[in-house]
């Protein structure tokens, strides 16, 4: 996108200069100009808890903070302290450091699945380790990918599934198939039309919507009849659903799983973890053929683990997930309400868990509408509310969440008056996009 430098407002002109020098303007699809409406703050130069500030030092309540990363707070000083204690230390050696065994042991013993960890520095090169593991153990190449769970991965078996998939070869677009979330007679269906063929099943446990009584468990019988691995993405569900998991709230466990986002509270920390038997293939310890699981320079850097054992065991000790339920059920409770009142039923809907609330935003007739969402998104700022979701942080108090709801039912109004008189006028520049388009 072309956008033009203010002179009354220099972080225009930085903005400008980020398109020229960084493709897209930024390192993270999800934080893009296109994601957010035109008269949103270009750049955060700091946050404290939920709070955060842009370049004119206008404060805003963030919430889906650092893509569902930071779920204790920004600054957290817990966190911070043990960071800062590993940093006077070094963080990157030629050998392993101590703390990469204490991490993995406190991961294991949260996690009933993680016989084995590995730690790397994101989601995706977690579940490409994952992936790798599931074809090398079964020896089969093909992958059944949940077609109701936006992302998985930055390498080409995924993104090759999505609309923009240039520069992805067909050679691998074919060995993706795609199924429903909560459909059983379509993943049977897969799993006998590629018998044999496929390798693993990749998932998150549950996104906006619950598993079905029962799904869970049937899938992981039907997949582990199939001879294939069933994988859980718990980027997401990870600590939020609970300490243990969303495969221990599902009562469900799978052969891989991965973690990351909220384990670090921010900091770029993932882990994958699943059964010895599988693991081990990436180590010394067995005489099949070796597997390149995860090996990166920075993979296991030592502040990182520190921020995460810090994390980890400050949700131990601590009512976080708890508090993330409460906030979000108030939370909820009032959007509701405001929906309600400004007669917005069927225009404007909070889905998911309340540890973990997104929106969808619809047109007069009905239809999705990133219009609708661009209207919503623009009016929360211009009220101190920075919301691409409701997703919330241990740090969001009360009273944030009031002023949340006020400013939403502030916003309701302008929502309401658009779908009765049209969006001439209100729209302060283009529309957000999808992420996963074609063109730009």
């Amino acid at each position: 996108m072309k956008l033009e430098p203010l002179p009354t407002d220099p972080t225009q002109a930085l903005r400008v200069r980020a398109h020229e020098l960084i493709p897209g303007g930024c390192h993270t699809y999800a934080k893009g100009d296109d994601q957010f409406p035109e008269r949103s703050p270009p750049f955060i130069v700091r946050g404290a808890g939920c709070h955060v500030w842009d370049m004119h030092g206008s404060e805003f309540i963030e919430y889906g903070m650092g893509l569902r990363a930071v779920t204790l707070g920004h600054a957290f000083e817990p966190v911070l302290s043990a960071v800062r204690a590993q940093l006077s230390l070094g963080i990157n050696f030629t050998r392993p450091a101590p703390i990469e065994v204490e991490c993995a042991e406190l991961l294991h013993s949260l996690i009933a699945s993680a016989e084995m960890v590995k730690f790397c520095k994101d989601g995706s090169h977690a579940v490409d380790g994952a992936i790798r593991l599931a074809r090398a153990y079964t020896g089969r190449d093909m992958l059944a990918v949940c077609g109701d769970h936006p992302f998985f991965s930055t390498s080409d078996w995924f993104i090759g599934t999505t609309e923009m998939n240039a520069g992805v070869p067909e050679s691998t677009r074919r060995q993706i198939v795609k199924f429903r979330y909560n459909d059983i007679a379509g993943l049977d269906a897969l799993l006998q039309q590629f018998s044999g063929q496929i390798a693993a099943v990749i998932m998150e446990p549950a996104r906006t919507e619950e598993p079905t009584p029962e799904y869970l468990q049937q899938l992981k019988a039907r997949i582990g009849a199939s001879g294939a691995l069933l994988i859980f993405d718990e980027m997401i569900t990870g600590f939020r659903w609970h300490l243990k998991g969303a495969q221990h709230e599902y009562g469900v466990t799978p052969d891989l799983s991965t973690f990351g986002k909220a384990m670090a509270n921010g900091f770029s920390a993932s882990a994958l973890a699943g059964r010895k038997e599988i693991m081990r293939l990436g180590g010394t310890d067995h005489t099949r053929e070796r597997v390149f699981l995860l090996s990166t320079t920075h993979g296991a850097q030592t502040h990182e683990l520190a921020a995460a054992c810090a994390t980890m065991r400050y949700y131990e000790s601590h009512p976080v997930v708890e508090t993330l339920y409460a906030r979000g059920a108030r939370l909820r409770r009032g959007i509701d309400q405001a929906i309600d009142a400004a007669g917005l039923g069927g225009h404007f809907e909070l889905l998911g868990r309340d540890c973990n609330l997104v929106f969808a935003t619809r047109d007069a007739e009905h239809q999705p509408s990133q219009l609708f969402r661009t209207l919503f998104m623009q009016e929360m700022i211009k009220r101190g509310v920075i919301a691409p979701s409701f997703v919330v942080s241990y740090s969001h108090s009360e009273s944030d969440i009031d002023r949340t709801i006020d400013a939403a039912a502030n916003a309701f109004r302008v929502y309401r008056g658009a779908l009765t008189n049209g969006l001439d006028g209100l729209l302060e520049g283009r529309s957000v996009k999808p992420v996963f388009r074609r063109f730009s």
